[in-house]
């Protein structure tokens, strides 16, 4: 299982989402796609991570960038947690069966815990890997850190 890198076709993946709607990431051509993985709903750390996804989608709209939650936890979790913790317009995707196949698929699977380390990957409108970046379990990702780079990718 190898961490996905810069450069890579970003494989392709069909799941459900909090709203219970499939997505695949080839619906995003011609976007960029964030994809922000957490291990598990219902946590501090990834309830905040979420929640900042979902305070600067203006932002992400502005970099024609579509954020998405990821974890393995299933989908009527995702569902009930997203209402409970107010994410309304950003969608928590659910890797939950085939049990984190996706984040297998992208090298982020943590087999001896059954969940994804929490790490956020940037694939550009063309389906191409453009930014990874694996951070500590207890650690919020820096919001601004995928802000900033966006700002720095050619427009669409």
């Amino acid at each position: 299982m190898k961490l996905v890198a810069v450069g890579d076709t970003a494989p392709e993946f069909s799941c459900p989402d909090n709203r219970e709607t499939t997505i695949r990431l080839s619906d995003f051509r011609g976007k960029k796609v964030l994809m922000s993985w957490h291990p598990l709903a219902w946590t501090p750390v990834c309830t905040d991570q979420m929640r900042a996804l979902e305070n600067n989608l203006e932002q992400f709209q502005k970099y024609n960038t579509i954020p998405l939650g990821f974890s393995v936890d299933p989908t009527p979790s995702k569902k009930l947690w997203a209402y409970a913790i107010q994410i309304s317009k950003v969608q928590l995707p659910s890797d939950f069966w085939p049990h984190g196949k996706i984040a297998k698929d992208y090298g982020i699977f943590r087999e001896q815990d059954g969940f994804s380390e929490r790490v956020n990957i940037i694939i550009d409108e063309n389906g191409k890997v453009i930014w990874v970046k694996v951070y500590p379990l207890p650690q919020l990702p820096d919001i601004q850190e995928v802000l900033n780079f966006l700002a720095t990718q050619p427009k669409a």
